[in-house]
């Protein structure tokens, strides 16, 4: 039966959803067709396609619209979706892929090499953010026949083939985007995909509606009907949701994850494999106040992370020591400097820096933009705008909804600190470079280089490290960039958050590899009640 507007109104209530979670439980055969996956959404997405964003909510949701090159199993490895074979050669600068036969986009085009070869050349490569440097090295793409594309390399890209699947690197029909102006095309917002779901409609403040592909290639894959991503902002009745049944997957604040995962009818599960959490707060170094480093520095010891993490986070997550969060164990390293909380420090360095307090105590005042994801956001951004108060730099903080937030921060550069986040899995080449590399700073693309950094040396480590393919050299690259960026602090981490997600005990199979909620979904099946 079609999904219709008043199928969807009649649903009532859902949660919002982050991007994380995996699902331990594994299906009995036969699996359980049919039904209607009820998911949050909050931030509403601003596009529908991951192609050249790497918006979280779209990842969320375009996942199950388009299939990636690879999926991921539990232990990381890329295994074959669009593509079902690869093969590097000896000197590492070509990789080539065996293409799916039979694959169709949703319009009933065959999906080609074609397809790779201008995703990865037209939009990776110049839109991307963290395209911008994962693919940095690819020079061209050949495509001798429909089924094969092979990836030119000027140095070795060691991290390339972890960059393949759809959240990251998703591949978009040709034949809908060659020669259209790519950032403002309609199927940006009403895509045609390969994967198992296809998109039917997006109410705008209110649902987006996707539905079985009957032409999926994995046949009798997707189970599941129909799934419905709901925008929900309010954290009461997203809490509600979940305790009645009424959505079968979802997030809450951290303040409900501890009641609710203790209700019988709701599983947390851990965030997935392949994603390791930061966030922070990022300065715009284009203004003068900002380039001192004293000012940088006092800003961190003026804030007490350990208690965001238990007064806002409630302890779901660990304290930001550095670029990389622990989790990221081949890379990360403890041995850069700390800021412990210390507000006296704070004042000796910006009393050093020449910040003297004016009659009422102020030394600086600035705009500070957060991003609005949800009620720690909020609390976060209070507690630092009185953390930084009692030191003498006093905070505007304004909100923007989520397409406003991104215009003002990464096209108007209308901030003076802001916050960040992300993942930085599976690779410091893809998950975190993008927002220390000078080279990946360009206007009007969201969520790279935020603070303008500029710094010869770390783009050489970041650079030397993208072409080494001897594992113990590289992680003495990223070591060195660590020290010396938690030296200039251009960012200062916050909390790495770890807040898993929340499923009804109906839903299994959701997650049956290592991408968690960025998964396509084709193996989701919901039990009777």
């Amino acid at each position: 039966m079609p999904v219709t507007r008043r199928h969807i109104l009649q649903m009532g209530l859902v949660s919002v959803l982050l991007p994380s979670g995996f699902s331990p439980l594994r299906a009995a055969t036969p699996p359980q067709r049919g039904g209607r996956l009820i998911i949050g959404q909050f931030p509403e997405a601003t596009l529908l396609t991951s192609g050249f964003s790497t918006e979280g909510i779209a990842q969320a949701v375009s996942t199950k619209i388009f299939d990636g090159l690879v999926a991921y199993d539990t232990s990381l490895n890329p295994v074959p979706q669009l593509a079902t074979a690869w093969k590097v050669s000896p000197d590492q600068l070509s990789i080539s892929l065996d293409l799916r036969p039979g694959v169709t986009w949703h319009d009933g085009t065959p999906f080609t090499s074609a397809d790779v070869a201008f995703s990865c050349l037209e939009l990776w490569k110049k839109y991307h953010s963290r395209g911008r440097s994962t693919f940095a090295n690819v020079v061209s793409v050949d495509t001798p026949d429909p089924l094969s594309a092979i990836f030119h390399l000027s140095k070795p890209a060691p991290y390339l083939l972890a960059a393949l699947g759809s959240s990251e690197s998703q591949v978009l029909p040709r034949h809908l985007y060659q020669g259209t102006d790519i950032l403002q095309n309609p199927h940006n917002v009403a895509p045609i995909g390969t994967g198992p779901f296809r998109f039917v409609e997006w109410k705008r403040g209110e649902y987006i509606a996707l539905a079985r592909n009957p032409n999926y290639w994995d046949q009798p894959k997707p189970y599941l009907d129909e799934i419905i991503y709901r925008v929900l902002p309010d954290p009461a009745a997203q809490s509600v949701a979940l305790e009645t049944g009424e959505i079968q997957l979802g997030a809450v604040t951290p303040s409900d994850i501890d009641r609710l995962s203790k209700e019988p009818s709701l599983v947390l599960d851990p965030v997935a494999p392949r994603y390791s959490l930061y966030s922070g707060l990022a300065f715009n170094l284009d203004k003068p106040f900002f380039r001192d480093v004293r000012v940088r520095q006092a800003i961190a010891h003026a804030i007490d992370t350990r208690f965001i993490l238990k007064n806002v986070y409630y302890g779901h997550g660990t304290v930001g020591t550095g670029p990389l969060p622990s989790q990221v164990k081949p890379f990360y390293t403890d041995d850069v400097p700390h800021y412990p909380f210390n507000p006296a420090r704070a004042i000796e360095l910006l009393d050093a820096a020449g910040f003297k307090p004016d009659a009422k105590g102020t030394r600086i005042s600035a705009i500070f933009r957060p991003q609005a994801t949800g009620d720690a956001a909020y609390r976060q951004a209070e507690y630092i705008r009185t953390a930084l108060g009692q030191v003498g730099i006093a905070l505007d903080v304004q909100w923007d909804d989520f397409a406003g937030f991104i215009r003002r921060i990464y096209t108007e550069r209308d901030f003076d600190i802001t916050t960040y986040g992300g993942s930085a899995g599976p690779d410091p080449a893809i998950g975190t470079q993008r927002i220390y590399w000078s080279k990946n700073f360009k206007p009007g693309v969201a969520f790279s280089n935020v603070a303008h950094y500029v710094n010869p040396e770390v783009d050489k480590l970041l650079e030397d490290a993208q072409i080494e393919t001897d594992p113990a050299r590289r992680y003495e690259f990223y070591k060195r960039f660590q020290q010396i960026v938690q030296t200039d602090l251009p960012l200062i981490p916050l909390v790495n958050a770890d807040p898993g997600v929340l499923r009804n005990r109906r839903l299994i199979d959701y997650s049956i590899g290592g991408d968690g909620t960025f998964e396509n979904f084709a193996s989701a099946q919901l039990l009777p009640e």
